[in-house]
């Protein structure tokens, strides 16, 4: 006499249980299934990945190569907060800076972080990116830098503003915009 299973699809990690059990109620079998997990499904799969130790990834200071095009790899983008911090990183740095303007309740610059993140992660150490919440330093300072729109991505060189990129379109656009400003602006040095 043959049984025939019952087609289980898997819901959530609550009701994981519970196929389990009706595949146990068949008619007059032998087999019984019993599981029942005491941790969630994913803490358990977490738990049979390969680990590794809590410094694997590189750290901003830590990072010494160009990574490649294709990397996971993300690099946070160093907020600046005062108009001073600005000028001082502006004035004083011998390599073209990337300012990305935004603004705490903007969507599509909260979308947009994690990308210019990975971003700036290929462009280590030879471009730095930065972070500037308009609602953080003064409106001088963010008429003076000419942002009107948020994401505004910035490219400055020798003091001076070099490009820039208004981010309200496609997040892939955006990103391939900042990639072409950043070429044509950094291939001259």
């Amino acid at each position: 006499m043959s049984h025939t299973l019952p087609i289980l699809r898997y819901h959530s990690p609550h009701s994981f249980s519970s196929l389990f059990a009706a595949t146990s109620t068949l008619h007059s079998s032998p087999l019984s299934i019993s599981f029942k997990p005491q941790k969630p499904l994913l803490f358990l799969l977490l738990h049979l990945l390969p680990s590794s130790p809590p410094n694997a990834l590189p750290q901003r200071q830590e990072h010494h190569h160009q990574l490649g095009g294709d990397s996971p790899l993300s690099i946070e983008l160093t907020p600046i907060s005062t108009d001073d911090q600005f000028d001082q990183l502006v004035s004083h740095n011998q390599h073209p800076l990337i300012i990305v303007w935004v603004a705490n309740w903007c969507r599509k610059c909260i979308y947009l972080k994690p990308k210019l993140e990975k971003l700036a992660a290929e462009y280590y150490p030879r471009l730095c990116f930065y972070t500037v919440d308009v609602n953080t330093v003064s409106h001088k300072l963010v008429a003076r830098a000419g942002v009107t729109k948020m994401p505004t991505i910035q490219l400055w060189k020798d003091g001076k503003k070099q490009g820039e990129v208004i981010g309200g379109h496609n997040a892939y656009w955006v990103i391939g915009d900042v990639q072409e400003m950043i070429e044509n602006e950094c291939s001259n040095t």
